[in-house]
């Protein structure tokens, strides 16, 4: 087994123990740190607290008394931690606690600490400043307020004194619209780390924030964590529940880190995606667990607007050892794509009880600058997923989204609201509870570019039920479907197995099929 430390922080480090499992290690291995116990760790991304600044330490797993693997490591230095509670924060769930949390992160000086210890504060949006660490120790629980008229607003686009330029903060699914301010809100912040084993909770059940989710009341639903144009941002070992609209959502934000979080909301919970990096580069997911009722993963880059006025891609993801469950998808690129999508890596993860596992959905519309491409599954387990590969270039979303132009199965004009897709690539895949192993389409004007499955193994449920693979008119409901594919340039089979389907394996129009 070899340790590997993703990250450190003054308090806090994350380290990787790959001993072949995906979400969870092989067994439960014993931890020392400069030869004391240090607990136990049973996840490949396992992350340690209540450590001291600027100290070197030696990070031991044993199984037995059988050292598997060390690592040793140094934290940052810390300046001063400011504790809510000398700022006048009670932590009863009933006093307002946010003017004293803002407070002392206002207060906190450079590489200092903003400590939250064990206690239920009811907050509004707080906001985030630079080169700060705020700690939610475990027993923390921030409690976001119940009545929107008390939250500040986030203006979608404000226009610059000389009438030349704008400057956006709010946004909603693609477009620059007004919104509330996020739980945790942060717009050009930089080194910022956001940590511990408490609870970060939208308190969505207990207000109206679910409740005729699709109409606009004062603005758009907040978030949980909202980063907007910031860089250099860690959220580790966070709970996020219960969220408003969209758990996380970075925003045109570079060289972030979220590791061993969890993300929860009921299953009928609407539009409660997990994570939904939007038109940001350079991101590591490690170690999450999601558990809601939309998207798990949500890769986006907004929709037309935003992508032909900024056309910043969303690129350069890696999505490692997580586990996602009860999600619409595992990971889904779109249907906000506009701007583009590329470079993404899947690797080590499991997805459970998803109706789908790689999910792209884009359509007419979208634009030339939503190019997705060299998107990436790699050692990925699916079980009871409904339909494992879907990339849907006929997505039926927006109000024009049934029209004959976008679901139109004749060829049009190539143009400038044209998309593209590229490179998609699954290799060692096991899929099983599956109802239809794959579908595929295209636009007849402009084809998926590649489909590339390496050691892929689907298998159909005997008792799987009817489900609608990829949202588009012309796709119907369906089970123990094998592969549908249409309106793909080139598609590559080695070593794919496809089992428990019934009628043709591959259905395919207009595709090029290279099987080895």
């Amino acid at each position: 087994m070899k340790m590997k430390v993703l990250f450190c922080s003054p308090r806090s480090v994350t380290v990787k123990l790959a001993d072949g499992g995906m979400y969870a290690t092989e067994k439960a291995y014993r931890l020392t740190l400069n030869g004391q116990e240090a607990g136990a760790a049973d996840t490949v991304i396992t992350s340690l607290y209540g450590l001291w600044p600027d100290t070197k330490y030696h990070l031991q797993a044993w199984d037995g008394d059988a050292l598997l693997a060390e690592a040793e490591f140094r934290t940052e230095e810390e300046s001063f931690t400011m504790n809510v509670r000398q700022f006048g924060a009670v932590g009863d769930g009933v006093h307002d606690d946010t003017a004293a949390i803002q407070a002392a992160i206002t207060c906190c000086p450079k590489k200092g600490r903003v400590l939250i210890p064990a206690g239920a504060y009811r907050v509004k949006p707080l906001f985030l400043k630079s080169h700060i660490r705020l700690e939610v120790q475990k027993g923390a629980t921030l409690q976001l307020e119940r009545d929107r008229s008390l939250f500040p607003i986030l203006p979608g686009m404000i226009q610059s004194t000389d009438e030349e330029s704008d400057f956006n903060l709010g946004t909603w699914e693609g477009n620059p619209l007004d919104m509330f301010g996020s739980l945790f809100t942060g717009v050009d912040v930089k080194d910022v780390v956001i940590y511990g084993q408490g609870i970060a909770d939208g308190m969505a059940p207990d207000s109206d924030w679910w409740v005729t989710p699709r109409i606009k009341r004062g603005a758009w639903r907040p978030r949980l964590l909202y980063l907007c144009r910031c860089k250099n941002v860690t959220v580790q070992g966070i709970t996020f529940r219960n969220s408003p609209a969209w758990n996380l959502h970075p925003y045109f934000s570079n060289e972030l880190k979220f590791l061993n979080i969890s993300v929860q909301a009921p299953a009928n919970s609407p539009n409660t995606d997990g994570f939904d990096p939007e038109s940001c580069k350079g991101i590591l997911v490690a170690g999450a667990h999601f558990s809601l009722g939309d998207d798990c993963i949500a890769i986006k880059a907004g929709k037309l607007y935003m992508g032909a006025t900024y056309a910043t891609p969303c690129e350069d993801i890696e999505i490692i050892n997580c586990l996602m469950e009860d999600g619409h998808g595992g990971v889904t690129v779109g249907s906000e794509m506009a701007g583009g999508v590329k470079h993404v890596r899947v690797k080590d993860c499991l997805m459970r009880n998803t109706d789908r596992g790689l999910r792209v959905k884009t359509r007419r519309g979208r634009g030339k600058n939503g190019v997705i491409d060299d998107i990436v599954f790699d050692h990925v387990e699916m079980e009871q997923v409904g339909t494992p590969f879907v990339v849907n270039c006929l997505y039926y979303c927006d109000p024009d989204g049934h029209t004959e132009y976008v679901q139109s199965l004749e060829k049009q004009p190539v143009d400038d609201r044209t998309p593209y897709v590229g490179s998609v690539t699954f290799r060692q895949v096991n899929a099983t509870g599956v109802s239809c192993a794959g579908y595929f389409l295209g636009l007849p004007e402009q084809p998926i570019k590649h489909v590339t499955m390496e050691q892929v193994n689907i298998a159909c449920a005997p008792d799987a039920a009817p489900m609608q693979p990829a949202m588009a008119d012309c796709v119907p409901k369906c089970v123990h479907k094998g592969i549908v594919a249409s309106d793909v340039e080139r598609m590559t089979l080695r070593d794919v197995q496809i089992t428990g389907y019934e009628g043709e394996r591959i259905e395919a129009r207009n595709v090029e099929i290279a099987e080895e």
